[in-house]
C-alpha cells in the first residue's frame, strides 16, 4: 500500500483529482489542444479557452465522452499533464489510484480506466475502480452501507445515471444519454431556428446556466451573439427563457422516464425507504432552475438537490481513500479479472 493515494473521476467534460489528506487538488476541464496531430499546446481549463477559436491545424477535443474513454491516446497525454502540474515535478513516487466508472458500461469500457492509469507515466500501488453511483452517494453524505436503500440520480455532461443503493452495492442502474451537452445542443438549434442565428457551445451553455428552467416559470431574456443565418454576418438577439425551456423539456422528461422506469422496478421494501428519504440529483445539470419542483410534481416524491453536486463524485473518492470502514467498496479489478 502506498502511503499516497489519489481519486479521479473522469467526467466528460470535468476531470476532478482528489488527493488523500488534502480534498481536491484539481477541477479543470477534460479537453487538450494538439497541434499538427502531435504536439500538446494546452490542457484544461487552458486548451478550453481555445475551443470552437483555433485554426485548423489546432485540434481542440475531448478524450472522454458518454461517460467512457473514447480517445485513450490524448486521455493519457492529459492524465501525465496534469499529474505533473500537482506534483510540480516530471518525476514523483508511488501511489495508489481510485478511479471512479460508470455502472451501465460494458466490462471493455470499465477495463479502460484501469489500462489507463497503468499504461500512464504515473508509477502505481494498487489501482481501484469504484462504482460511480457508490461515490456519488457518499459525497452526497448518504449511508450506503446499511440495509436502507438510497436512490440518487446523477445529471452529467453526457449522461444520466439513475441508480438503487444499498448494503454497499447497486441494486438497480440505469445510463442514458441525455445530460447537460444534450441541453446544449437542443438550444443551439432552438436559437438557429427561431432566432436565424448560429451560436457554439459556450454560448449555449451560457444560455442554460443562465435561463433553462425545468418548469416554464423563469420569465427573463439574455442577449445573445452570433452569426446571421441568412446574411453571415455578426449579429445579436434577444432569446427568452421560454424558448429555453421549449428546447430542454424534451429531455427533462426523458431523464424522469429513466427515473420511473428504475422505480417500477425497485423492490417494495426499498420503495418504503425511497418515500421517506426522498431521491438524491448530483452533477453539474442539478442546478437547473426549479429541478427539485419538476422532478417531485412528476414522482410526488421529496427531491433533494446536494449541496456542490458537481463534486459529489470525486469528494466521495475522497472520503473512501480515508475511510478504512469504506475501503470494501473499491474493487481491485487487476485481481478480479485474473482469477
Amino acid at each position: 500500500m502506498a502511503s499516497k493515494a489519489f481519486g479521479i473521476d473522469f467526467g466528460t467534460s470535468t476531470i476532478k483529482i482528489y488527493k488523500r489528506g488534502h480534498g481536491i487538488v484539481l477541477d479543470e476541464r477534460n479537453i487538450i489542444a494538439i497541434a499538427n496531430k502531435k504536439n500538446v499546446i494546452a490542457s484544461g481549463n487552458e486548451a478550453y479557452d481555445m475551443y470552437e477559436k483555433a485554426p485548423s491545424n489546432i485540434l481542440v477535443t475531448y478524450p472522454v465522452r458518454n461517460g467512457v474513454i473514447a480517445d485513450v491516446a490524448n486521455m493519457m497525454a492529459l492524465l501525465n499533464h496534469f499529474m505533473q502540474r500537482i506534483h510540480n515535478s516530471k518525476h514523483f513516487g508511488a501511489a495508489d489510484y481510485y478511479v471512479a466508472v460508470p455502472t451501465d458500461i460494458t466490462e471493455v469500457e470499465r477495463r479502460s480506466f484501469y489500462d489507463l492509469i497503468a499504461s500512464s507515466n504515473l508509477k502505481t500501488g494498487r489501482i481501484k475502480i469504484v462504482e460511480k453511483a457508490i461515490a456519488d452517494a457518499i459525497g452526497a453524505g448518504l449511508e450506503v452501507m446499511t440495509a436502507r436503500g438510497v436512490m440518487i440520480v446523477d445529471i452529467g455532461a453526457d449522461t444520466t445515471e439513475v441508480s438503487i443503493l444499498s448494503l454497499g452495492g447497486i441494486v438497480l442502474s440505469k445510463l442514458i444519454p441525455v445530460g447537460g451537452n444534450r441541453l446544449d445542443e437542443s438550444i443551439k438549434n432552438m436559437v438557429k431556428r427561431k432566432y436565424n442565428l448560429y451560436i457554439g457551445d459556450k454560448t449555449a451553455e451560457s444560455i442554460k446556466k443562465k435561463l433553462a428552467s425545468s418548469i416554464p416559470t423563469v420569465q427573463a431574456s439574455i442577449k445573445v451573439y452570433g452569426r446571421d443565418v441568412v446574411t453571415g454576418l455578426p449579429s445579436e438577439m434577444d432569446v427568452s427563457s421560454d424558448n429555453v425551456y421549449e428546447a430542454i423539456s424534451e429531455y427533462m422528461y426523458s431523464i424522469i422516464d429513466a427515473v420511473k422506469i428504475i422505480l417500477e422496478r425497485t423492490p417494495p421494501e426499498i420503495s418504503s425507504d425511497i418515500i421517506d428519504s426522498g431521491i438524491y440529483v448530483t452533477g453539474g445539470s442539478a442546478q437547473i432552475f426549479d429541478l427539485d419542483q419538476f422532478m417531485h410534481k412528476e414522482t410526488d416524491l421529496k427531491i433533494n438537490i446536494c449541496s456542490e453536486p458537481a463534486n459529489t463524485v470525486v469528494n466521495g473518492l475522497g472520503k473512501i481513500m480515508e475511510d478504512n470502514k469504506l475501503s470494501s467498496l473499491a474493487d481491485t479489478l487487476k485481481s478480479k479479472v485474473l482469477s
